[in-house]
């Protein structure tokens, strides 16, 4: 098994898009979301800022220094997910969050998920703050584990509001300096 995680080019975009369909469609399974009366599950309505793209002008609404970054994850060649990365603040060292994060059903459980969160903190140096809907238990488990297994325990867990506090959330937050500069 050959895993790849490609920055996404403009031509992505698309590719993310749809994906995207089928995260929702997964979360709505765990949230207890209806299926839209269009018969298609959509969100991530900032999608297009992971490539600079900011039509409406929405990139206020983000705390400044924000910024994206796109990841196609394919294994084999072959189609597997995507990871979404975004910086928060610019401080010295910066924040980064993990935005969105799917892996297709049929390459879970073989530890591509935890090698793709390992390959974005070891990309981003600085803190993190990981989050997951509040009632979605089995994205909590996996970045709890994922998490601890990276840092070595060393994380705190809170539960609070988004930023435009439309969701409750599990938060993770650690920082990955020390780890970067072999301490």
């Amino acid at each position: 098994m050959r895993l790849t995680i490609q920055e996404a080019r403009e031509s992505d975009l698309d590719i993310v898009r749809n994906l995207v369909s089928f995260y929702v469609y997964d979360l709505s399974e765990v949230m207890g979301w209806e299926c839209p009366e269009t018969g298609l599950f959509v969100g991530c309505d900032d999608l297009a800022q992971y490539w600079g793209r900011d039509p409406a002008n929405r990139l206020a609404r983000w705390p400044h220094g924000w910024r994206g970054h796109a990841f196609v994850i394919r294994i084999d060649a072959r189609l597997a997910g995507f990871a979404l990365v975004r910086r928060v603040e610019d401080g010295d060292p910066p924040t980064h969050e993990i935005g969105e994060f799917f892996v297709l059903r049929r390459f879970r459980r073989l530890g591509v998920g935890g090698h793709v969160a390992r390959e974005m903190f070891d990309r981003f140096t600085g803190n993190w703050e990981v989050r997951e809907l509040i009632g979605n238990h089995p994205a909590q488990v996996f970045w709890r584990r994922v998490i601890s297994e990276y840092t070595g325990g060393r994380y705190e867990e809170s539960v609070e509001r988004t930023r435009h506090g439309n969701w409750e959330m599990a938060t993770q937050r650690f920082s990955n300096v020390d780890r970067s500069e072999g301490g």
